[in-house]
């Protein structure tokens, strides 16, 4: 699910970057037990400045982590909808799903091998400064920098979804068998393994040590349970829509907005008298590049002035909620949250042009239909009968 709420930090390689406000915390622990570490290495003003250093330092690392990820994703066609920062670290938030095992590989495997990398060359900088200060505290910062990136490195490789290990797991499962789906639920499976063994860990931690070390522990177990057992449940319902594409359940030849429109046209027009909550906003070429609902001219800070013109009040269509007709509809799931009435999946032709949109109503409904074994959209059923069967007398 992606992470709301977060501040931009611009971008780097043309990805955007973001910060959910959580990341302070972790900026904050890393700097704590970084203090720790350093401590009777030089003054305690020196030590606070260079755990700050170190612990932000890290967080680039981090970024690093991630931009490998999403650069390696982008290479191969896949586009990357933003990275962001968080109390757990990383997370880059793909809009599209890998074509193939190869490339799954690949993606999965970036991020622990530039972890690696920036762990030797920090121990490379390590042994430089221990050159000229062997117990100060530069050459402590970067040594617990490069071990704590190996161990990020290693953690992230442990075989289960949704770290980078289970990600290998289901490539190299997807590649094996040629079966996409039963290599996620695979790697989905012993990512729950994985988030019960790292909580039961964590607990007994606190057991033997009597002090609440292990709750860190707990709560990476419990993230990693939970998020693979979303993704279990996400490898379920793909099974269930089968080969059904995202164009099979659209509405075509939607209403749509032009960008270009003051709020005033839009308020005149037509548009005003249908049933539609939420609007497409196409530009001049007709290409989807915003979303308009009426709760966006609702908004408490809304000022509408003449000449105040409707791409000024739309959000702009994330990468992930823009989708060809022939997309999978399960990947559409899996990587798009809709909030009724407020969003749709803008689907196109492969000239780009506005084909249809798809709605969280239409979402559920395909999905309520698939777990009863019907289809996911009822234009291809036969006509019911003139008059339904009743008890008979």
């Amino acid at each position: 699910m992606p992470i709301r709420s977060t501040i931009p930090l611009g971008r780097v390689a043309g990805i955007r970057l973001g910060a959910h406000w959580s990341a302070v915390v972790t900026v904050g622990l890393f700097t704590w037990v970084l203090a720790a570490y350093l401590r009777g290495t030089a003054s305690t003003g020196i030590i606070w400045a260079a755990a700050v250093l170190g612990a932000l330092a890290l967080i680039a690392c981090l970024l690093a982590h991630e931009l490998a990820h999403s650069i390696v994703a982008t290479r191969h066609g896949i586009r990357v909808e933003r990275i962001v920062l968080w109390l757990l670290g990383g997370a880059s938030e793909l809009a599209d799903e890998p074509r193939d095992a190869r490339t799954d590989l690949r993606v999965a495997l970036a991020g622990p091998a530039t972890s690696l990398l920036l762990g030797a060359v920090a121990f490379s900088a390590a042994a430089v400064s221990a050159v000229f200060s062997p117990g100060g505290p530069v050459t402590a910062t970067l040594i617990w920098l490069a071990t704590v990136n190996v161990v990020l490195a290693v953690f992230n490789m442990l075989p289960g979804a949704p770290l980078d290990g289970g990600r290998v797991v289901r490539a190299l499962l997807w590649r094996r068998s040629g079966d996409r789906l039963r290599a996620e639920a695979t790697a989905a499976r012993v990512g729950q393994f994985v988030g019960m063994t790292l909580t039961a860990l964590g607990f007994a931690e606190i057991l033997a040590s009597h002090n609440f070390g292990g709750l860190w522990l707990m709560l990476l177990g419990w993230f990693l349970y939970t998020a693979a057992n979303s993704e279990l449940m996400l490898a379920g319902l793909r099974h269930r829509l089968g080969d059904t594409t995202i164009g099979e359940i659209m509405t075509s030849d939607p209403i749509a907005v032009a960008a270009g429109w003051t709020v005033e046209q839009f308020l005149g027009s037509n548009l005003v008298y249908t049933h539609h909550r939420v609007f497409p906003v196409v530009d001049a070429d007709g290409r989807p590049c915003a979303v308009l609902a009426w709760a966006d001219l609702l908004r408490p800070r809304t000022r509408v002035h003449p000449g105040l013109r409707v791409s000024e009040l739309a959000r702009p269509l994330r990468p992930a909620a823009i989708a060809g007709i022939d997309a999978p509809l399960g990947d559409a799931i899996a990587r798009t949250v809709l909030r009724p009435s407020l969003d749709i999946i803008a689907v196109v032709h492969p000239n780009g042009r506005l084909a249809g949109v798809v709605t969280a109503t239409d979402l559920a409904l395909a999905c309520d239909r698939s777990a009863l074994g019907l289809p996911a959209h009822p234009t291809s059923a036969p006509a019911p009968p003139a008059t339904l069967p009743g008890p008979q007398l």
